[in-house]
């Protein structure tokens, strides 16, 4: 079993180009009324408009609250290239880079245009405590 989440964003084009710019990622380029993301072959996250006709369950695109209590957490191999992409992007930093010592690697904490928050982090125990 491997996770696959969907997200609702406002704009699914300017989604699409902030997660394939800034986590490095690629379109499948499958539909016009939803986006699949992938990291080489695997399907990492799938992105949709407001729009609650196919998926009741979402929420609501008035609410204010962006993902409480989630969070979109991606582990790379390659750390310091992810860190290149966000300041190349001008992502919104929220925290980091920085090192999380409970599981010795490296994470920076980002917002994406959603307001949903990301964490990009290296593999864990690549970094001593």
């Amino acid at each position: 079993m491997s996770p696959e989440p969907l997200i609702a964003v406002r704009d699914l084009e300017s989604s699409c180009h902030w997660y394939q710019s800034v986590l490095g990622l690629r379109s499948s380029a499958a539909g016009v009324d939803d986006e699949t993301l992938l990291c080489g072959e695997r399907v990492v996250m799938r992105l949709r408009p407001w729009d609650t006709r196919h998926h009741p369950h979402l929420g609501r695109p008035d609410s204010s609250a962006r993902g409480n209590g989630m969070l979109l957490w991606f582990r790379t191999d390659d750390f310091d290239a992810a860190v290149l992409r966000v300041r190349q992007q001008a992502a919104q930093v929220l925290e980091g880079p920085g090192v999380d010592p409970n599981h010795g690697r490296r994470e920076i904490w980002l917002r994406d245009p959603d307001g949903y928050v990301v964490v990009l982090a290296g593999p864990e125990g690549e970094v001593a405590a």
